[in-house]
C-alpha cells in the first residue's frame, strides 16, 4: 500500500497555498506540523480528492485518486477540522446515517458501529444526542465515521484541537492503535500530539516541507542550538525581545531562559539537548511570539 504525492502545486490566482510537495507514504503515522496558514489543510484536502491539485498528481498504489472516483473514497477515511454532525441526532443514529452514505448495507453498518462505539468507549451513551457530549466525545465520534468502510488511509486534520490534556491522551493512543495496517496522516499545530505517535514527520512552511523525517531526525537538525541562560528576572522582556525563547522559569532569585539560537546568546548560556518542540519554533519564531 503506497500514497505518493509527485510534485503537488495548488494557486489561488498568484498565490501558492501548496508548493511543489513530493512524498511517499506506507503504513504507519504521519505527522504534518506547522503553523496555521502553512498549507496543511489544502493539502489535505487534495489527498481526499476533494480538491484538484492545479499540477502534479497524487497517486494510490500507483493509480491517480482523481480518475479513481468512488473506489478511492471507499478507501478513504476523514475527520476535517470542524466535522458536521447532528446536535439532536444519537452517536448511534448519526453512524448508521453516515454508513447509509457511504453505501454500506444496512446489516454490515449496525455491527460495525456498534464495535466502533466500543472501541471509541461510547458505547454507553450511544443513545444520549450528540449535543449532550464532551469536546472529545465529539471528536471520537468523528473518528468512527471515518472508520466506518474500515479504510486504508485515515486523515485526520487538527482532530485534538480543544480537547483537555487527558482527552488528548486517549485520542492520540486510539489514532497509534489503528495504525497498524493503515496510512494515517495527522494534521496539527500541537507538537507533543506528532512527537508522541508520529513514525514520521513532516515540517510545513508556506506551502513546502521544509523539513522531513523522524522525530530524532528532526530533534537533530536543532541539536547545538538550544541554550540555558540565568538571568536577572526584570531583564526576561527584554531578552524576549531580541531572541526566540521557549520557555522560562524561576529558580530562586534568577530566571532560566531556554533560548533557541544559531549562536550562543551569552558566554554564560550553556548548550542543553534539543526537542521537536525547539525545530518548530526555530523555523516558526514569529509565530510564538505572536501568541
Amino acid at each position: 500500500m503506497e500514497l505518493s504525492l509527485n510534485n503537488i502545486t495548488k494557486k489561488y490566482g498568484d498565490k501558492k497555498v501548496v508548493n511543489n510537495v513530493t512524498t511517499t507514504m506506507t503504513p504507519g503515522v504521519y505527522g504534518l506540523l506547522g503553523a496555521n496558514g502553512a498549507g496543511k489543510t489544502t493539502l489535505m484536502r487534495m489527498m481526499t480528492a476533494i480538491l484538484e491539485p492545479t499540477s502534479g498528481e497524487i497517486l494510490f498504489d500507483k493509480e491517480n485518486i482523481m480518475k479513481m472516483g468512488a473506489e478511492y473514497r471507499s478507501i478513504l477515511g476523514y475527520l476535517p477540522q470542524d466535522f458536521g454532525y447532528y446536535p439532536n441526532s444519537s452517536a448511534k443514529d448519526f453512524l448508521l446515517y453516515i454508513a447509509t452514505l457511504k453505501g454500506i448495507p444496512s446489516k454490515v453498518a449496525k455491527i460495525k458501529a456498534q464495535e466502533l462505539l466500543d472501541t471509541i468507549g461510547l458505547s454507553d451513551v450511544a443513545n444520549k444526542k450528540i449535543k449532550t457530549y464532551s469536546g472529545g466525545m465529539k471528536q471520537r465520534l468523528g473518528i468512527a465515521q471515518a472508520l466506518l468502510n474500515d479504510p486504508q488511509i485515515l486523515i485526520l486534520d487538527e482532530p485534538t484541537a480543544g480537547l483537555d490534556p487527558k482527552e488528548r491522551v486517549k485520542f492520540r493512543n486510539l489514532i497509534s492503535s489503528l495504525a497498524q495496517n493503515r496510512i494515517v496522516i495527522l494534521s496539527t499545530h500541537i507538537v507533543s500530539d506528532v512527537e508522541a505517535i508520529a513514525d514520521k514527520v513532516f515540517l510545513m512552511k508556506y506551502g513546502q516541507f521544509v523539513s522531513e523525517g523522524t522525530i530524532q531526525d528532526l530533534i537533530d537538525e536543532v541539536q547545538g542550538h538550544v541554550w540555558e541562560l540565568a538571568i536577572n528576572p526584570k531583564e526576561a522582556d527584554t531578552w524576549e525581545e531580541k531572541m526566540t525563547v521557549a520557555n522560562l522559569r524561576r529558580e530562586g532569585n534568577c530566571t532560566i531562559l531556554r533560548i533557541i539560537s544559531e549562536e550562543s546568546p551569552s558566554e554564560s548560556a550553556i548548550c542543553i539537548p534539543a526537542t521537536l518542540e525547539d525545530l518548530y519554533l526555530y523555523h516558526f519564531p514569529m509565530e510564538r511570539s505572536k501568541q
